[in-house]
């Protein structure tokens, strides 16, 4: 195989991702040529509804995977957050790249931080997970839904007078955006999205010749801590529409797990962590699932479905 075809969303962010580990994977086989191929997903079609509201499988992946099991790619890159915990038969994760940082910053035109935030403020978010922890921190301010890419955002935040609104710091990093992050968001306060800041490249588990070609991007200490946080969100049955946040990091040589469930109003938050080896990420993972479950996290589980379901 001499030519590799890459896929990938239209989008900025999804374009950034795709050249930086096209870039990685030219500088390790200068023998191969590479192809970039944009394909348009459901999730980059429809921007005036919330993400609750339409579904979350595969929302952002669907369509390159259905054109990989076609042979029309041989790879496609991801963010991590937005790939479901379980792949499609006949699909699987090839490569999981250095994790940049995987934490939310507030972006605001008037300077604000969470703390300086005055009593009813409106911040733009369209995370489920950021609304009940910011609730959680500050249930006086007003959420607004904001949908679209890192640039449209930041524009909605300008033409709506928004006071802030909260974004990824990788995105808004990798896009050159950091210079109107006011503050970045302690994990304290407000744990990440499942895989955030991590980019992952899905192939075809049959594709052996092109699992080899990516193993020069592989980040064991991303792909341990990614990999266990996947398996905390697989365990408790959420999607990416679910307040649900985690983050894993190898500390000491041991890898460290801290996951929540939160209720949509904030009120309700179960959290914890757990401690595991690097190489047990799976089984890290469904531990501390489990134990957030026997807190009170199913109940607030329970709960969540029925109020979505109702909304639908």
């Amino acid at each position: 195989m001499r030519e590799i075809i890459i896929g990938t969303r239209e989008s900025a962010l999804a374009l950034w991702q795709t050249d930086w580990v096209l870039q990685k994977l030219k500088a390790a086989h200068p023998e191969l040529t590479f192809t970039v191929k944009k394909i348009k997903t459901k999730g980059d079609k429809i921007l005036d509804v919330a993400l609750a509201k339409i579904g979350d499988k595969g929302l952002f992946t669907k369509e390159l995977e259905i054109a990989m099991l076609r042979g029309e790619i041989h790879l496609a890159v991801h963010s991590m957050k937005d790939l479901p915990t379980t792949l499609p038969e006949g699909l699987t994760i090839g490569a999981i790249t250095e994790r940049a940082e995987p934490g939310d910053v507030v972006l605001s035109l008037k300077g604000y931080t969470l703390d300086t935030l005055p009593r009813g403020a409106t911040v733009g978010t369209s995370s489920l997970r950021r609304r009940a922890q910011l609730l959680n921190l500050r249930p006086d301010l007003q959420l607004v839904d904001l949908r679209g890419n890192v640039g449209t955002r930041i524009a909605k935040m300008e033409q709506q007078g928004l006071d802030a609104i909260i974004l990824a710091a990788a995105g808004v990093n990798r896009l050159g955006y950091d210079r109107l992050v006011t503050q970045h968001i302690p994990y304290d306060l407000c744990l990440p999205s499942v895989g955030q800041g991590a980019i992952g490249v899905e192939i075809r588990a049959d594709q052996e010749e092109i699992a080899a070609v990516l193993q020069p991007i592989i980040h064991k200490e991303t792909t341990a801590a990614v990999l266990a946080e996947r398996a905390f969100l697989r365990t408790l049955e959420g999607g990416c529409q679910i307040p649900i946040g985690a983050l894993a990091r190898v500390e000491d040589g041991e890898l460290l797990l801290r996951g929540l469930v939160a209720g949509l109003d904030g009120t309700k938050v179960v959290r914890g962590s757990a401690r595991g080896p690097v190489h047990e990420p799976d089984r890290l993972g469904m531990e501390l699932a489990e134990q957030l479950l026997s807190q009170g996290a199913a109940e607030i589980l329970k709960n969540l479905r029925q109020e979505i379901e109702a909304c639908e």
